[in-house]
Parts: structure tokens; C-alpha cells; sequence
């Protein structure tokens, strides 16, 4: 399994309460960056068979603006798992239910996305970062009981953005 790990763009500013968090949208600059970024993934050829986001508003948004210009062969799917909150076990469960060779795109949020970067790649404490708008590729070797993988990039917006 191809799993991409995208950190939604920048978001608004965060609220005192839990539930103003979930309808943080994405900024003007959040928006363009994913877009820009979205034209790098397709002009490298990566086509995804799901797309799995976070039901946070900002992930939402931008897992659809990724949809609309890199092809994906299903409909995007909401997971609670990959809330900031949510359980990496459950997602593992849910992901083995894949086939081998797909393609898969997790859209979600900081720390939760590095700790799973961390833990595919290595067996001790390991320690990512993943820029807004940042995006990781993990070549997968196993998936249950826990992920395990090799990192084949991480890369900065910066790096997928197209020279206009």
C-alpha cells in the first residue's frame, strides 16, 4: 500500500472550546497552498484509490480541494480515527481491509500525523514534523497489529509547488 499523510492548510485561529475547534476553516492562503500543492501531486502522477479525512472542517476542505484536481477513484470518507483525538489502532484495523496495492491519502491534523508517521517507520521514538500543508508518502509493509513501513519522502508545500 502507496498511504500519503497530508496535514490540512492553514486554518483560522483556533477558538477557546472544543466544538469552535471543528469549524476552523481554511484561510485564503490555506486554500491556495493546497491547490498549489494539489497541481505538484498530479503533475507527479499519484492518483489515489480512497481519500480518508478527518470530519474536521479544515481537513474536509482540504481533502474536496485535492479532489478536485488529483483523481481519485472513490468518494472521500470521513473517519472519526483520524480526528486529533482519534485511535491509530482503529485506523489500522479499518486500512487492512484495503487491498495491497492501493493507493490511500489520510487527510488530518498535528501531533496525531507525525506520531503515525513515527511509528510506521521506526520502532523506537521517533520524531517528525509535518509543515501545514505538508505530505508524506509510506511505502507499507504491514498494517496489523501495527503499521509498519519505509518512508519514501516527507516533503514542505514548497516542494510540490509548481513553478508558475
Amino acid at each position: 500500500m502507496d498511504l500519503f499523510i497530508l496535514r490540512h492548510g492553514e486554518a483560522g485561529r483556533s477558538s477557546a472550546t472544543a466544538r469552535g475547534d471543528s469549524k476552523r476553516t481554511l484561510t485564503i492562503k490555506g486554500e491556495k497552498e493546497i491547490k498549489d500543492i494539489s497541481k505538484g501531486i498530479k503533475e507527479l502522477g499519484i492518483e489515489f484509490d480512497y481519500i480518508f479525512t478527518s470530519p474536521l472542517l479544515r481537513t474536509r476542505q482540504t481533502a474536496e480541494l485535492v479532489s478536485k484536481i488529483v483523481v481519485c477513484k472513490n468518494q472521500i470518507k470521513n473517519l472519526d480515527e483520524l480526528k486529533p483525538e482519534g485511535n491509530r489502532l482503529q485506523l489500522y484495523n479499518k486500512l487492512s481491509d484495503l487491498k495491497q496495492d492501493s493507493s490511500v491519502l489520510l487527510v488530518g491534523h498535528e501531533p496525531y500525523l507525525s506520531e503515525l508517521i513515527g511509528e510506521a517507520i521506526s520502532n523506537v521514538d521517533c520524531r517528525i514534523d509535518l509543515k501545514k500543508a505538508g505530505l508524506a508518502r509510506i511505502k507499507v509493509i504491514a498494517i496489523l497489529p501495527k503499521i509498519k513501513g519505509e518512508l519514501r519522502w516527507l516533503l514542505a508545500p514548497k516542494h510540490l509547488k509548481i513553478a508558475s
